[in-house]
């Protein structure tokens, strides 16, 4: 394993990321504003589903607001290669860096159940204010996991 993150770190695009003054900081800029648009389309969402904003159209909302997350979470996943591609070995060593990366596949895993079980117009049934504040709860790990990433080397 560590001689294919070591691979990683040789990359003529992760070496370029390295050389250049503006690369690096252009790219966790771009991840910050990703990881800003995700987590604000995602409390939003959730918010809905647990009764907010009751005067918007849920199905039109819920909607756009995915659509706005999917981009997000595309943008993030990117610029957030990026930036792990730089020092994949010492970032793969991480406990946090790890546990960062389990809150979003829990993430993930929650949004996949709340997709099967969505209804019409609006939330479905029971569950669906439990998965919302599950979200709520582990896309905020997800935030704060990734800000000690830089504190805890």
């Amino acid at each position: 394993m560590d001689e294919f993150l070591a691979g990683i770190e040789q990359l003529a695009i992760v070496r370029a990321l390295k050389a250049s003054f503006v690369a690096y900081p252009i790219v966790n800029a771009l991840h910050i504003m990703s990881i800003g648009a995700l987590l604000t389309s995602v409390w939003l969402m959730d918010l809905r589903i647990l009764g907010a904003f009751r005067s918007l159209p849920y199905a039109a909302f819920i909607a756009l607001l995915r659509r706005t997350a999917f981009a997000a979470f595309a943008g993030a996943l990117v610029t957030g290669s990026l930036l792990f591609s730089v020092r994949a070995r010492e970032y793969a060593a991480m406990p946090i860096f790890l546990t960062k990366m389990t809150l979003i596949l829990l993430a993930g895993a929650n949004f996949l159940v709340f997709m099967r079980r969505e209804g019409g117009d609006e939330p479905a049934g029971g569950v669906a204010p439990v998965l919302a504040v599950l979200s709520l709860v582990l896309w905020t790990s997800v935030l704060f996991a990734g800000r000690f990433i830089g504190f805890l080397n």
